[in-house]
């Protein structure tokens, strides 16, 4: 019987801008935030330390939870192809070690085609998943919840 998946991303944000991978699979381009799959006998800040080394070419400091939430496939709007999928997914706030600069990594993930800036200011209408990001950073820090629930 299929099980969920653990995995965690990184919310890395500097100068109101937010360090996304570009990606395309599918669909047209899409936004995510950088990370996937825990490894075994890895904690969960490890990964999000060793997920933005691969997919940013980057060290990074792994802080606090910023949030936490369910994928589940059958409930999106990918649910013609990603139906058999369940994520669990941790998302840490992070900073990029100092003096450190993001850059396309020779061998990133398999869908991934860059990386890139996105201004907070012009959200809306990036093609960010989960697409319930886009408000959640719009809410002042403190009213921000920390389970998002199933969403995408």
């Amino acid at each position: 019987m299929p099980k969920p998946r653990p995995s965690v991303r990184a919310l890395i944000i500097r100068d109101d801008q937010l360090l996304v991978t570009v990606n395309s699979h599918v669909t047209d381009p899409y936004l995510l935030l950088p990370g996937g799959g825990q490894e075994f006998g890895e904690s969960m800040a490890e990964a999000a330390a060793r997920e933005c080394l691969e997919e940013l070419n980057v060290e990074v400091q792994v802080g606090d939870i910023a949030y936490l939430r369910d994928y589940i496939g059958s409930r999106h709007e990918f649910a013609h192809w990603d139906s058999h999928f369940h994520g669990v997914e941790t998302v840490f706030h992070c900073t990029l070690a100092p003096g450190a600069e993001p850059s396309m990594p020779e061998k990133g993930d398999r869908y991934q085609t860059g990386i890139d800036w996105l201004s907070l200011d012009e959200l809306a209408d990036a093609p960010l998943f989960p697409a319930s990001l886009k408000s959640w950073l719009q809410l002042d820090e403190a009213d921000r919840p920390r389970y998002l629930g199933a969403v995408n």
